[in-house]
């Protein structure tokens, strides 16, 4: 059984996971550990005391920023209108990239990633893809986009979103959505 953390090493283990979500938001996931320790107001050695290595500390992380895409693919699944889901799930999925780049290097692979992460990213990939299928089935998305495309298509906007520091990735969007439709043939 797990000793309980004395008051002042709960506060250190906290103002830690504090300050590495704002590094790995800003940095990536390979944001400095001096920073964290240095912004959380110790030494290095504490952090290792609480955190013997980059992942354990990238996998305290996560459960929070899990749940929440656990709840937009949620709500994305008992969405009754099959675009709406898909669109609504692609946005919010760029929503959270462009505003953490630790997350988009999490998803995109750029990170030797933790064993949550790793899961994380499968399961985020599962729901998009599912939410793809019933879209296309749906006739709402173009029966030739694949899951490859609109992942290729997501990580492009993510990282114009990222290179510019802009909102432009929401406008690049709905062009890309609406290359997504399918087309009707014209009617005279």
């Amino acid at each position: 059984m797990t000793k309980p953390l004395r008051r002042d090493a709960a506060r250190n283990r906290e103002k830690l996971l504090r300050e590495a979500a704002g590094v790995f938001t800003e940095q990536g996931l390979d944001g400095s550990l001096e920073e964290i320790a240095r912004r959380a107001g110790v030494s290095i050695g504490t952090l290792y005391n609480h955190f013997p290595h980059r992942d354990a500390l990238i996998d305290a992380l996560l459960p929070a920023r899990l749940a929440a895409m656990e709840d937009f693919a949620a709500r994305a699944a008992a969405e009754p209108d099959a675009w709406v889901a898909f669109s609504g799930f692609i946005e919010e999925l760029l929503d959270q990239f462009t505003a953490d780049r630790g997350l988009l290097e999490a998803f995109t692979g750029d990170h030797p990633a933790a064993a949550q992460l790793t899961e994380a990213c499968h399961r985020g990939m599962s729901h998009l893809s599912t939410l793809l299928h019933r879209a296309r089935q749906a006739g709402a998305v173009r029966a030739d986009a694949t899951d490859d495309d609109v992942v290729h298509l997501v990580w492009a906007l993510s990282l114009l979103g990222e290179a510019t520091g802009s909102p432009a990735w929401r406008r690049c969007l709905q062009l890309v959505l609406a290359g997504l439709r399918p087309t009707d043939p014209p009617t005279r």
